[in-house]
């Protein structure tokens, strides 16, 4: 049943949903506490360096919801994300794959009409992914001997 396609990570956990998304939004890049505290606070948010270094740590696990709406503004994401048990990490692991598609090409354009600053709605998003997952599905194996 593997074929290829990135499987969405087990995130049950503020540290593995905070490490995650330093991964996906910094990718190869080591993030320090304190960069983090002042892109939230550029951002309008309050969230000391220490703090964060507590929760990559995992000394932290259950802040309050200004936290992880702190959290949220630093990495651009949903902050419901950092919840517990959060309907919202599919949705935002989802739109993180459609972006990365998006990125390599295999995603070329997309045109919606009577988006609010939200951007797409994460059904939408589902959608597209499953579509490029049927494209991918039916298109031939590479190096299978036949000439284009």
């Amino acid at each position: 049943m593997d074929n290829g396609e990135e499987r969405a990570p087990e995130l049950r956990t503020l540290r593995q949903k905070v490490e995650y998304m330093v991964e996906k939004t910094f990718p190869g890049r080591k993030i320090s506490g304190r960069f983090f505290a002042d892109l939230v606070k550029e951002r309008g948010g309050s969230l000391s360096h220490s703090y964060f270094s507590n929760i990559l740590a995992g000394k932290v696990t259950q802040p309050s919801e200004e936290i992880l709406k702190a959290l949220g503004l630093g990495f651009g994401v949903d902050w419901r994300f950092f919840k517990e048990e959060s309907e919202v990490v599919d949705d935002v692991v989802a739109g993180l794959q459609f972006l990365a598609k998006r990125r390599t090409g295999e995603i070329s354009g997309l045109a919606g009409r009577g988006l609010d600053e939200d951007g797409l709605p994460p059904e939408l998003l589902q959608f597209a992914l499953s579509l490029l997952k049927d494209a991918e599905d039916r298109r031939p194996p590479a190096g299978n001997g036949q000439r284009g």
